[in-house]
């Protein structure tokens, strides 16, 4: 672990604060804001990007989104370990972002926009497949096929591997780096994170308004080049505010990272030489979804167990009870996730077919619904910190596992709310945003309940020698929701070549698929709440 210089110790000298905070606060909520403006930009556009313009099926866009999600999750785990152990969490940041900046530009690559030829096509000029097999004019099509612009899919691929690394590296480390400025007993430090995770949500609201409308309406390449942009302006800001950081970010052994392990390469050399290589293995995996399923079950698995492990024979009866307590909420989280995560899935996908998206003669795009659990989070966090210490004083504050089922309780009923409102469609068979717009707003309460709690609760019933992976688990177990969350969407998922089905028919499809999601989320979150006296036993006084 990093050695923290001695002057955290104490509180900054004032003319080294803005506002009661460090300033280097707000160098990190400024990279963070336009982080995340870079990331959730990008992610709302990415499957509408796939659909439309390279003319992938639902089923194929959704394992892209999902390969992709699900390593973004994972891989902040590497990356902390990285800079704990070797790099520091400035060296960290400032190499994620470059990344992340090359990664966003790569993604404005549009190519050439696919074409799809409809089975009973007779050709007018010779065409090339994809696979270089050649049809001459007068040819009638017996099937339906698409020709894609496979250079720029494959500049894509690279781009999102990019973005994958340069997560790994900067997003565990830029909130380190928050904790870092404050001393255990700093006062000030609960509100630093909460204005810190403004940042992030400042920066997920505006992204997922702007860049999905200059990507749905000027070209792609705008959206994802807008997402770019903010990242560039998140890297500006950061090494411009070095200055700030105190040297809090530095490795604790700077020595280290200069000795040599092969020739003229030195360990922090070779750290960067591995994070590029690992590139092509990302490019690899995020084309084969199945890969990334299957190694994200194995680990947690192995990680789960290795935990409870560790506790039966490391530490006390109490301890073991605790970490296993934890272990059944973390498995909780998989299915509030996988629900929540349908946002930026199948929620998107029936944002844009089924409903009616105008309001005061606006179009609003499919994409920027996802700007409402953003600014849902803005206007309702502080009102449920400040209802559960409310609640306290009257003794009636549920406790964790309870905060837990009502969580995923209300990510079911987000569902369910689509499920009644599909009964009400208008003269042309679409439905009211204001549907989708509570859906939105039942999923952020249910976030409320469960996300802030639940990070709380790793760092109490984790031992304290492995609160770290514990942490660890808790992501990964988030990585693995992501990619569930889009297998799910995959029994919705319509074929892009059908231009026969009606929007009832449509409707239809997906509101099968988000009954079953409702049920799920009712059913595991009551099961929740009634072992509830169980887990909390389990707890031994922690709440």
């Amino acid at each position: 672990m990093a050695s923290v210089p001695e002057f955290t110790e104490k509180s900054p000298p004032a003319n080294e604060e803005l506002f009661g905070h460090p300033k280097g606060l707000y160098i990190c909520f400024t990279t963070e804001m336009w982080e995340r403006f870079s990331f959730y930009g990008m992610k709302y556009l990415l499957l509408m990007y796939l659909t439309k313009y390279h003319l992938f099926s639902d089923g194929a866009g959704l394992e892209v989104l999902g390969a992709y999600a699900g390593l973004v999750y994972s891989l902040p785990v590497i990356g902390g370990m990285l800079a704990d152990r070797y790099l520091g969490m400035r060296k960290a940041v400032i190499f994620g972002g470059i990344l992340l900046c090359m990664g966003h530009f790569l993604m404005a690559v549009e190519g050439h926009q696919a074409i799809q030829y409809a089975a009973g096509t007779e050709l007018i000029s010779d065409i090339t497949l994809n696979d270089g097999t050649t049809l001459v004019a007068g040819t009638v099509l017996t099937k339906t096929i698409q020709i894609r612009d496979l250079a720029a899919l494959n500049i894509f691929y690279l781009a999102l591997a990019l973005i994958v690394v340069g997560v790994g590296f900067l997003k565990p480390n830029i909130s380190t780096i928050v904790g870092q400025l404050y001393n255990k007993d700093d006062v000030r430090r609960d509100s630093g994170f909460t204005i810190f995770y403004m940042g992030i949500n400042i920066g997920a609201f505006a992204a997922t308004i702007i860049c999905v409308y200059l990507g749905e309406t000027f070209g792609w390449g705008y959206g994802f080049g807008a997402a770019g942009v903010g990242m560039l302006f998140g890297l500006f800001t950061f090494l411009k505010g070095q200055k700030h950081l105190k040297g809090l970010a530095e490795p604790g052994d700077p020595q280290l990272l200069k000795e040599k392990v092969l020739g003229p390469i030195n360990k922090e050399q070779l750290i960067y030489l591995i994070a590029l290589l690992s590139l092509g293995l990302i490019w690899l995996v995020i084309q084969h979804e199945t890969v990334v399923f299957a190694a994200q079950q194995v680990v947690l698995v192995v990680a789960g167990i290795g935990l409870i492990g560790y506790a039966a024979f490391k530490g006390t009866r109490e301890e073991m009870h605790q970490m296993s307590v934890l272990m059944v909420l973390i498995a909780s989280t998989i299915v509030f996730w996988a629900l929540f995560e349908q946002a930026a899935g199948s929620m998107t996908l029936f944002a844009d077919r089924v409903i009616d998206r105008n309001i005061l003669n606006i179009e609003i795009a499919a994409g920027q619904f996802g700007s409402l659990n953003a600014g849902f989070i803005m206007l309702l966090a502080l009102p449920f910190a400040a209802l559960w210490v409310w609640l306290d004083k009257f003794k009636l504050n549920p406790n964790i596992p309870v905060k837990f089922g009502l969580g995923i309780i209300q990510a079911g009923l987000g569902f369910g709310v689509l499920v009644l409102g599909s009964h009400f469609p208008d003269e042309a068979g679409k439905m009211s945003l204001w549907w989708l717009v509570l859906a939105y707003l039942l999923h952020t309460t249910g976030e409320l309940c469960l996300s802030p709690v639940g990070l709380s609760a790793v760092t109490k019933l984790a031992i304290h020698k492995v609160v770290g992976l514990s942490m660890g688990v808790w992501f990964l177990a988030t990585a693995l929701s992501e990619t569930l969350a889009m297998r799910l969407g995959q029994l919705a998922a319509i074929d892009s070549s059908s231009e026969t089905m009606t929007i009832a028919q449509t409707t239809a499809t997906y509101i099968q698929l988000f009954e079953f999601l409702m049920w799920t989320g009712i059913i595991c979150g009551i099961f929740i709440i009634i072992i509830s006296p169980i887990l909390t036993r389990g707890m031994h006084g922690v709440r």
